[in-house]
């Protein structure tokens, strides 16, 4: 049994102030994970979307329950591997991501993001993973995404770990790193992996949190002609800039008309690619509009349940319009996630002028901060840092 530790447990959903802070004990680490003392953990809109809707599906959604441990952005120090684990050992600096079965055939096809038992692996988790402390049952889940990293040490599936020794990681670095598992990954990998966004091309993201910023930031790498920033949030969009948004509309006056502005940018012939992180339902007619013939429409952005959209049949057919749903940027973390921290130490993907740490005493300031878009990407900050490099 391992030793005490903070974490942040969700007995409800966080709307309904359910979400605490306590001390809790990890069991033992099995053949296939690691124990990873994580120096910062991301706050992912997932993490409070899956809080607030779970509620209200719990009778049926399998995957509605509590207490449990979420978390799925982080960064921090392998501290102990299991007997089967190959490649890492104490004191390797790794970042997280998704978990995968690695058995289906989009896992065998190199398409992890998209594996066939994706709800199980990241959703389902492990009923069993943390003790409250004091009790000897291990009754707090874990395992939400293969990691529950909203614990300062969380017990990580193998799949899940991206070992990055050998490159020069400070601990700060780890800090604002921590949400390159998800939130980086998803944005970037739209454009680069995805969309297969090229230097002539227009492109569009609607909504510029982390998810829109890291596809801002990977477009400018590409080194596409125009990148409008869309969000009605203006703070943002002066960040979404200076990451080399060439445009910007600001939506928080409603008067806008979104597609004619985007059409004013391009001469009238739209984006060649649009980029949805919003997941707003009354939003889809206009990112379908603004998109020329042949163009792509990515959708990324987490919906309410039940959530839909029309599109004429014929209108699909005339325009050659493509519709593509994106998860995790349809990378394989273990490749790609060491390529964006590269580009990260070479200046080319600044991640640090998004995030914002705060110590994890202050986890309620940095969801709020989240939802009002004070700050684009909170990052939780565990006690017990290291200063060092590995």
């Amino acid at each position: 049994m391992t030793e005490g530790n903070l974490a942040l447990v969700s007995y409800g959903p966080i709307s309904s102030g359910q979400w605490k802070l306590e001390s809790v004990i990890p069991r033992a680490v099995k053949s296939d994970e690691l124990l990873i003392r994580m120096v910062a953990t991301g706050i992912c809109r997932a993490d409070i979307h899956f809080g607030d809707f779970a509620l209200e599906e719990t009778a049926t959604n399998p995957a509605a329950f509590y207490p449990r441990v979420m978390g799925h952005e982080g960064a921090g120090y392998v501290e102990m591997v299991g007997s089967s684990v190959k490649g890492f050992n104490p004191g390797d600096p790794v970042i997280l991501s998704i978990m995968s079965c690695g058995e289906c055939y989009n896992c065998d096809a190199k398409h992890p993001a998209y594996c066939t038992k994706s709800f199980e692996c990241n959703f389902l988790g492990d009923q069993n993973v943390y003790a409250s402390q004091g009790k000897s049952s291990f009754d707090i889940a874990g395992a939400f995404f293969g990691q529950s990293s909203f614990s300062a040490k969380a017990i990580v599936k193998e799949v899940c770990v991206v070992n990055l020794k050998g490159l020069e990681i400070t601990h700060r670095d780890l800090q604002m790193l921590a949400p390159i598992g998800c939130s980086v990954q998803t944005g970037a990998g739209a454009f680069t992996n995805i969309a297969n966004v090229q230097q002539d091309h227009d492109v569009a993201v609607l909504g510029v949190g982390g998810v829109g910023m890291s596809a801002i930031m990977a477009a400018a790498i590409i080194g596409c002609k125009t990148i409008i920033a869309i969000d009605n949030v203006p703070s943002r969009l002066h960040v979404a800039k200076s990451l080399g948004a060439t445009h910007a509309i600001d939506t928080s006056d409603s008067k806008v008309d979104l597609v004619a502005e985007v059409l004013k940018i391009t001469d009238g012939r739209g984006v060649h690619v649009s980029l949805d992180t919003t997941g707003v339902q009354r939003l889809a007619r206009q990112w379908w509009n603004f998109v020329r013939f042949q163009g792509k429409v990515l959708q990324v952005g987490l919906a309410k349940p039940g959530d839909q959209w029309n599109v004429s049949m014929a209108d699909h057919m005339n325009t050659g319009r493509q519709i593509i749903g994106c998860v995790q940027g349809d990378s394989i973390p273990q490749i790609y996630l060491r390529d964006l921290v590269s580009w990260y130490l070479d200046g080319k993907l600044p991640v640090d002028k998004m995030v914002r740490p705060y110590p994890i005493a202050d986890w309620r300031q940095a969801v709020e901060d989240m939802q009002t878009g004070t700050t684009i990407k909170p990052v939780l900050v565990w006690p017990d840092e290291r200063s060092s490099k590995i």
